[in-house]
C-alpha cells in the first residue's frame, strides 16, 4: 500500500517542483539574459547553415564518390567547392531577379493612385445598383483619404525615427551573409565527426544506440529539407509560369512569394495567393478568376503528387497534428515558429520512437517474443 501511495504521490510532487522551478526562473531571468542574447545572435546563422547543410550533404557525398583516374575529392576540397558554387548560384540568381522585381514593385507603386481611383469607381458602380444608391458616399471617401494620409505620415515618421533600427538590421544581415558560408563550410567538412565525438563520452553499449539515433535524425531532417526545397521550387516556378501565361501583373514577384509561402504546410498556399488576389483586384480585375485557376492547378499537383511522394513519406505526421502544431507555434513564435515546428516535431518524434523501441527490447512485455 505504501509503494502504491508513493507512486501516486510522485507525479504531483514532480509537477509542483517543475512549476516552482519555472516560477523561480521567471523571477531571476536577468541572470540568463546573456545566454538569451547569445542564442538570439547565433540562432539565425545556425538555422540557415543547418538548412543548407542538410540540403547539400547528399551532393557532398556524391562528389566524394567521384573518381577521375587517381584523382578524387577529399571532404575539405569538396566542401569548399560546394560553398563557392552555392555563393555563385545565389549571387547569379539575385543578379537576374532583382532588376525585374524592382521594376514590378515600382510599377505597383506608380499605379497605386490609379488603383485607388479605380476602386472608388468600382465601389460607386456597385452602390448605384444596390439599395445604398441614395447614400452619399463622398464623406466616407474623404474620411478614407484622410485616414490613408494619416497612416502614411505615421509610417514615414516611424521610418525616420527608426534609422538606428534600420542600420542595425542591415548590420545583422551583413553579419549573417558573412558568417553563414563559413559555418556551412565547417559543417560540411567536419559534420561526420559529430557522432564519433559524442560516442567518446558514452559507454560502448550506448554509443552504438546514439549513433543509430543520430543517423535516423539525420535522414529525417535531410529528407524533409530536400523535399521542402523541391516543393517550394515547384510551386514558385510553375505559379510564375502560370501567371505569365495569363499575363498577370507582377507575375515574377507573386510567383516568388507563392513559392516562399509554401514552406508553411496547409496555411502557406492561402498566404501566397492573397497578394495575387490583391494585385488582380486592383490592377487587372479580369485576371481574378484565371489567377484562382492557376493556383488551384498548381496546388492540386503539389498536394496530390509532390508533397505525398517527397515529404509525406519521410515525415508520416497526421494532417491534424500538423495543423495543431502550426497554430501553437504561430502563436508562440510567429512565422519562424510555423516554419521550424514541423522539422522540430519530426526530430522529437524520431527520438521518442527510438527510445520506445529500445525500451521495448530491453523490457519485453510478458509473453512477447524477443
Amino acid at each position: 500500500m505504501k509503494e502504491k501511495y508513493y507512486h501516486w504521490l510522485f507525479w504531483p510532487i514532480l509537477l509542483l517542483l517543475v512549476a516552482t522551478l519555472i516560477l523561480v526562473c521567471t523571477k531571476i531571468q536577468f541572470i540568463f539574459q546573456p545566454f538569451f542574447t547569445f542564442i538570439s545572435v547565433v540562432f539565425v546563422p545556425l538555422i540557415l547553415s543547418g538548412f543548407l547543410y542538410y540540403m547539400l550533404n547528399p551532393i557532398l557525398k556524391l562528389m566524394m564518390k567521384l573518381r577521375i583516374g587517381r584523382f578524387h575529392f577529399n571532404r575539405g576540397v569538396a566542401s569548399l567547392l560546394l560553398v563557392l558554387l552555392l555563393i555563385l548560384i545565389i549571387a547569379g540568381t539575385l543578379t537576374a531577379l532583382i532588376p525585374p522585381v524592382i521594376k514590378e514593385v515600382t510599377t505597383l507603386v506608380t499605379h497605386m493612385p490609379q488603383t485607388v481611383s479605380g476602386l472608388q469607381k468600382l465601389l460607386n458602380d456597385t452602390i448605384q445598383h444596390s439599395p445604398l444608391k441614395n447614400v452619399d458616399m463622398s464623406s466616407y471617401y474623404r474620411q478614407f483619404d484622410h485616414q490613408l494620409a494619416k497612416y502614411a505620415q505615421v509610417i514615414l515618421k516611424g521610418l525616420s525615427s527608426r534609422v538606428g533600427d534600420i542600420v542595425n538590421a542591415v548590420t545583422n544581415i551583413t553579419v549573417v551573409t558573412i558568417t553563414v558560408p563559413v559555418m556551412l563550410f565547417y559543417m560540411l567538412k567536419d559534420g561526420s565527426k559529430l557522432a564519433p565525438s559524442i560516442q567518446r563520452w558514452l559507454s560502448p553499449h550506448h554509443a552504438k544506440e546514439v549513433d543509430q539515433l543520430l543517423g535516423k535524425m539525420n535522414d529525417t531532417l535531410s529528407s524533409y529539407i530536400a523535399g521542402q526545397v523541391i516543393e517550394c521550387l515547384f510551386v514558385g516556378v510553375f505559379t510564375t509560369l502560370g501567371y505569365l501565361l495569363i499575363h498577370q501583373p507582377m507575375a515574377l514577384v507573386l510567383g516568388i512569394v507563392a513559392g516562399l509561402c509554401n514552406i508553411i504546410p496547409y496555411i502557406g498556399p492561402y498566404i501566397g495567393i492573397a497578394p495575387a488576389l490583391f494585385v488582380s483586384l486592383t490592377m487587372a480585375p479580369k485576371k481574378l478568376i484565371p489567377v484562382i485557376i492557376v493556383v488551384l492547378i498548381v496546388q492540386q499537383i503539389d498536394g496530390n503528387v509532390i508533397y505525398p511522394n517527397i515529404i509525406g513519406k519521410s515525415l508520416q505526421i497526421h494532417p491534424l497534428t500538423i495543423i495543431l502544431l502550426l497554430l501553437a507555434a504561430g502563436h508562440i513564435a510567429g512565422i519562424a515558429g510555423m516554419i521550424l515546428c514541423i522539422p522540430a516535431y519530426a526530430v522529437v518524434k524520431t527520438i521518442c520512437e527510438y527510445i520506445f523501441d529500445i525500451y521495448r527490447i530491453e523490457h519485453p512485455v510478458k509473453g512477447e517474443k524477443q
